[in-house]
């Protein structure tokens, strides 16, 4: 028997992830070598906190169906699973922010380091699609996507600007 997770505890993990690259992006600007760098690590945190409200509202309109868990799981060991993934994948703050970032990043491989974990969430998202069934909101999983795709595809026009 398959485990399926349904779309409210995945909508949950989006949250976290979106949490997560909020804090990655802060202590970024922390370290920007100017205020014009500064700023645009602030909006890139700003923007992720939009997506964290999408991903809320999302799940707040969720029905009682979508809501209900697919599988037994009386010590919701599920929920810390995949928030134990959700932080340990991606954006992980939980590592010590000197490994990760040392002050002596340009913007460039800041915006790189960036897109590599957007990506990383669309991989996790894409691979969690295929875990949520059709009816428990599937569409739902695919919208996150388009988000995440949007987030990589603004972060690689940043990174193509920079280089001209």
């Amino acid at each position: 028997m398959g485990i399926h997770f349904n779309v409210d505890e995945i909508l949950q993990i989006a949250e976290r992830i979106e949490r997560n690259g909020e804090k990655f992006y802060n202590r970024a600007a922390v370290n920007a070598p100017d205020e014009a760098t500064k700023n645009m690590l602030l909006d890139l945190a700003a923007m992720e906190s939009v997506h964290e409200t999408t991903f809320r509202e999302m799940r707040e309109g969720l029905s009682e169906q979508d809501r209900k868990s697919t599988v037994f799981d009386p010590d919701n060991e599920s929920a810390l699973y995949l928030q134990a993934l959700a932080d340990g994948k991606i954006f992980n703050t939980n590592a010590d922010p000197a490994e990760r970032l040392t002050g002596s990043e340009t913007i460039q491989d800041i915006l790189e380091t960036a897109i590599g974990l957007e990506k990383e969430s669309v991989v996790f998202y894409a691979a969690m699609r295929d875990v949520v069934p059709v009816r428990l909101g599937r569409d739902k999983v695919d919208a996150i996507i388009k988000e995440e795709l949007g987030h990589v595809a603004s972060l690689s026009g940043q990174l193509a600007s920079l280089k001209r």
